[in-house]
């Protein structure tokens, strides 16, 4: 059974990750800006293709972080429910807990 801290940690480096990947394709938006102001056609075609293919890249990272995300999501869904069923009672005593909490804040506006 997956722990919640080791979801939370996929999550955190798939984001890192898909970040980074957005930087280079900004930076190679940009590189193709600066290009464009009076370069030759034989470069912009270049910054062009690799603009084109960090953004292939960048669209094919963000697929596989929403699955990620998506998959975390239900792995952590699952282990609740796993210790919602293993241990009822305490479950009970936290959401009680949790629901006077919430009344008392409430209580006090």
């Amino acid at each position: 059974m997956a722990k919640l801290s080791d979801v939370v940690d996929a999550g955190v480096q798939a984001r890192e990750d898909l970040a980074a990947n957005l930087r280079r394709v900004i930076s190679d938006a940009e590189d193709l800006l600066s290009a464009t102001a009076g370069e030759t056609s034989g470069k912009l075609s270049e910054l062009r293709e690799r603009t084109s293919e960090n953004l292939a890249r960048a669209r094919e990272r963000l697929a596989d972080v929403d699955s990620a995300v998506r998959d975390g999501a239900r792995r952590a869904a699952n282990a609740t429910d796993d210790y919602v069923h293993d241990n009822p009672w305490s479950s009970i005593g936290a959401a009680a807990a949790i629901g006077m909490l919430i009344g008392v804040l409430l209580g006090r506006r």
